[in-house]
């Protein structure tokens, strides 16, 4: 194996790419774009350390290209150091197996992590810390920024034990607390008021001072921080109630008889203990439904392997774990094994189910030279792969790192909520002083001990925790649901846009059709043979790393022609390339070329004009200005196009073709799939343009795309959708992903879309109601008419069901049938 220069990429010199010479040395490459890279600048590629080339690919779905990022400076990551645990002597800096025992090298001591975890809260993901905490805004329990396969919830391990001793606690008090409610009062001959009192403050000092200590912390960090929250009111109602409780039972003697009922002071441990409880059962319940958010991203973790079969340089074959694999690493995988990483096959043959990437179960066949991609199940082959990918930059780690991502963004219509919780808070406060003083003014006997309940009860009841559920709970579910059907969210701002959408601009090659064209006419001009046409255009798309590049180099290889060196060469986007071959200026591309260059068709435009009616894209070939053939390539339509644009237009989207061919070429496959709109002849940085001008019409317009091209559109879009197995820089560009490259994806995102955005609005309108119909209740509102007032506890339990509630109606978007 040789090293790519460029990118730092194992390469075996009988399959490379692309190879030159400098110095008297080959060097081989892992593709044409390297190759043309080092041929510009050989001295700069091979001056640089190996240990400052660092490969990161920020692909997706599949991609061939590959992204290179040079580490310089302070910038530069520090090494891990990596040693054998029996030869202590061996180290590398990177993870594999002994060169003299075999055995797999083992982190060295004091490395750092190549990896560590990070805390973020759900509610607002600018948040990130790097241990456990509460969310300084909203107080909620931080969790992991992204998920992990094993992962136990400190937080609810702490909530549940803290939770079962209240209930222990709590239910002696609510026992004397009711006894009054008991016919005879059987408990009041054994024990008097002040003995009760004592009795309750014995049990509901360590509920409310040692369970309910989380929410005090939580509550004074609100005031500290400026940032008034659930916690800030529930801090404030049980602790209103457990001082009064307090005082009352230590000092009876100095509240005045606005307090008093039957001449005793009464006390509220119970509603202050069982708050306290209810409280907890609420963070226990949403804790647990919020860890549930997170089993998309758990289900993608267990796909990957734990262990690889690695197969040493003298044959033998050892067991090492996943993360001490290394770029060019040699792995066989069996029959039944999931493949450990992403990667080309360089010996043997098998069927892989690749359900993971496409979302179908049917096993695709895999030969020498495939790429196969980490997580997915071998069938009965057995073959030999390389590791191109590890880590972090597999294609299922980048999965879930997105999914993760998308499920810390905020949608658009969470500014609402933000915008009422920004308010809320201390409007509940003023709303609980003046039903405190209104009690207290207007109230029945004891008129003190009614103000203060009912003030208790507006704090606890108007928590506006459903409020800030209802949008992060509902993206976290539904862009985990989008996932596992082969659709990743970029972000909620594309999911809630995306419902919108009224007009679907689609780019032909590799999105409506298979991006795999193959030549299925050359013409040559009199005097001239179709082998020489061929020649020249496969010697200047050597260069190229245009899609019709391969297809043309395909053809000349089948034919056996020889691909000469070409120098000067220069590719001049939407129009073709030119450069000296044999000491003689060729070019090759469309009409626009031509009349660039000023050369005449001789004859060869009206021969064209039947090819381009059939489908097929024409490139012109010239050589020292004059033209000397022409080449029709056809890149087949995919099988599920059809099925596809049929689905979006009952849906009522209007789909319109966007592409750099002729017009005659486009119009000939937007006949045979039914699309009314085609914008032909359109040039790459002219894509965006188009998207302008639908949208000055008024149009909300998603773009599917998948080539280096189509990134500005799709950025321009308000909606961009990447083919997963297209280009990295497509795929960056866009807010949806289709894993599988069938535009079948568009149609399940719009149904997630829907379906999601429909979700939040139930939960923001229950969240509402119930804040605009339970604040007014606590307060006194039907006492006056109905007699009803409502408790504290009764309070309590009707906030822990809102906010459980909004989160499992959430959780019911993991079942919905996209």
């Amino acid at each position: 194996m040789e090293k790519d220069p460029v990118c730092g990429m194992s390469v075996d010199p009988l399959r490379a790419s692309a190879q030159e010479e400098h110095d008297g040395k080959n060097y081989f490459f892992c593709g044409a774009g390297c190759a043309t890279k080092f041929r510009s600048d050989p001295a700069k590629y091979l001056s640089q350390p190996e240990n400052k080339k660092q490969m990161v690919t920020e692909l997706v779905g599949g991609a061939s290209s590959i992204a290179v990022k040079q580490a310089h400076g302070d910038t530069t990551p520090a090494l891990v150091e990596y040693t054998c645990p029996m030869d202590p002597e061996v180290n590398q800096d990177h993870p594999g197996a002994c060169p003299k025992c075999g055995m797999a090298l083992e982190r060295a001591a004091g490395a750092p992590l190549a990896t560590r975890i990070e805390y973020t809260c759900p509610m607002h993901p600018e948040i990130v810390r790097p241990e456990l905490g509460s969310c300084p805004i909203c107080g909620m329990a931080l969790e992991p920024r992204t998920a992990v396969a094993d992962e136990e919830n400190a937080e609810l391990v702490s909530m549940t034990r803290r939770f079962w001793i209240s209930v222990v606690l709590t239910v002696p008090i609510l026992i004397l607390g009711m006894s009054e409610m008991i016919p005879g009062k059987p408990l009041g001959r054994v024990f008097s008021m002040s003995t009760t009192g004592w009795i309750e403050f014995g049990f509901a000092t360590p509920v409310v001072l040692w369970a309910g200590w989380p929410f005090f912390q939580r509550g004074w960090a609100s005031i500290v921080n400026r940032s008034l929250n659930m916690f800030t009111l529930i801090a404030l109602g049980t602790g209103a109630a457990f001082i009064y409780s307090v005082a009352a039972v230590l000092f009876p003697q100095i509240f005045p008889a606005a307090f008093r009922e039957h001449g005793e002071v009464p006390v509220y441990f119970e509603a202050a203990a069982t708050i306290t409880t209810l409280v907890l059962l609420g963070q226990v319940l949403e804790l647990r439904a919020r860890s549930q958010t997170s089993t998309a991203i758990r289900s993608l973790l267990k796909l990957s392997a734990r262990t690889a079969r690695l197969v040493r340089a003298d044959g033998t074959e050892i067991d090492v774990p996943v993360e001490n694999l290394a770029v060019g690493d040699l792995m066989r995988v069996r029959p039944g094994e999931k493949v450990p990483v992403d990667g080309v096959i360089t010996d043997g043959n098998s069927s892989l189910d690749e359900s993971l990437i496409t979302g179908e179960s049917i096993p695709t066949e895999k030969d020498t030279g495939a790429r196969v991609t980490g997580g997915t199940i071998n069938g009965t082959g057995s073959f030999v792969m390389r590791a191109d990918r590890v880590g972090s930059e597999t294609t299922l780690a980048q999965i879930v790192k997105m999914v993760s991502d998308a499920q810390r963004s905020r949608a658009p219509v969470q500014r609402l909520a933000d915008k009422v919780a920004g308010y809320f808070v201390p409007a509940v406060v003023l709303i609980a002083v003046v039903t405190f003083i209104g009690w207290a003014l207007f109230g029945p006997a004891p008129k003190m001990a009614h103000a203060l309940l009912s003030a208790v009860a507006v704090l606890i009841i108007a928590c506006p925790c459903a409020l800030g559920l209802a949008t992060p709970m509902a993206i976290m579910v539904g862009t985990g649901r989008g996932a596992l059907a082969g659709v990743l969210i970029k972000n909620a701002e594309a999911l809630e846009i995306l419902e919108k959408v009224d007009t679907l601009v689609v780019d032909k090659t590799g999105t409506l059709t298979e991006g795999k064209p193959r030549v299925t006419s050359v013409i040559a001009i009199e005097g001239q043979n179709q082998e020489a046409v061929l020649s020249f255009a496969s010697s200047l798309e050597k260069a190229s790393e245009h899609p019709l590049a391969a297809a043309i180099l395909a053809a000349a290889a089948e034919r056996k022609l020889i691909i000469s060196r070409v120098d000067a060469f220069q590719a001049i986007p939407g129009k073709g390339v030119t450069g000296q071959v044999d000491s003689k200026l060729a070019a090759l591309g469309n009409r626009a070329l031509f009349e660039q260059l000023k050369i005449s068709f001789a004859g060869l435009n009206e021969q064209a004009r039947p090819l381009e009616a059939d489908g097929q894209t024409v490139m012109f070939v010239a050589v020292d200005g004059h033209a000397i053939g022409m080449i029709g390539v056809a890149d087949p339509i995919k099988a599920t196009t059809r099925d596809a644009i049929d689905l979006l237009k009952r849906d009522g989207i209007q789909i319109a073709m966007l592409t750099g061919d002729s017009r005659a070429t486009a119009d000939a496959v937007a006949r045979k799939l039914g699309i009314d709109r085609v914008i032909a002849g359109v040039l790459p940085d002219k894509k965006a343009d188009s998207i302008r001008a639908l949208q000055a019409e008024g149009k909300i317009v998603a773009m599917a795309g998948d080539g280096v091209n189509d990134a500005p559109a799709l950025t321009q879009a308000n909606v961009g959708i990447a083919m997963g197995t297209g280009t990295d820089v497509a795929i960056e560009s866009a807010g949806i992903t289709l894993l599988a490259g069938d535009l079948r994806g568009i149609s399940r995102a719009r149904n997630l879309s829907r379906a999601t955005m429909r979700n939040i609005r139930q939960n923001l309108f229950f969240a509402f109601a119930y804040n605009s119909l339970g604040v007014p209740i606590a307060a006194g509102i039907l006492y006056p008419f109905f007699g009803i007032l409502l408790s504290p506890i009764l309070a309590s339990a009707a906030m822990t069901f809102s906010s459980v509630s909004v989160i499992a109606n959430a959780l019911r978007l993991r079942h919905i049938n996209l």
